[in-house]
């Protein structure tokens, strides 16, 4: 399975990005996807996440204002997935990786706070939003 993201950049406070992630395999359901983000110094931690059924979850900090949504092609093994991202603020600014579980039946309500329930990463993506 092969995850690569792709977006990302510089906003300002209450600007809007979109940041997509390419997933290999992606037909192998059921499957969780989503995207995780992570400060130096702070673990990993759940942003949002979709299954096969297009079931989402959230963070309680990006609730409203980010959505993610998928892209699967009928007869495709590769898929995207995007998080937009709207009101940013300070906060959101990190380093976003885009993860991927496949042939897996565990709920995303849990998984969002278990970034070692996956075990396909892409390489990140940098998010800054200037206050």
């Amino acid at each position: 399975v092969q995850v690569v993201e792709s977006g990302g950049g510089s906003v300002h406070a209450g600007g809007s990005l979109l940041i997509s992630c390419m997933i290999s395999e992606y037909t192998y359901r059921p499957y969780r996807l989503g995207w995780f983000r992570q400060v130096p110094g702070n673990q990993r931690e759940g942003v949002a996440l979709i299954d096969d059924e297009g079931r989402t979850t959230y963070a309680d900090s990006v609730k409203g204002r980010f959505t993610i949504s998928q892209d699967v092609a009928q007869g495709n093994a590769n898929g995207t997935i995007y998080l937009r991202m709207n009101s940013l603020k300070s906060e959101d600014t990190g380093i976003y990786y885009c993860a991927a579980t496949k042939e897996d039946n565990r709920p995303v309500w849990w998984l969002i706070l278990r970034p070692d329930g996956f075990p396909y990463w892409g390489q990140g993506t940098q998010v800054t939003v200037d206050s």
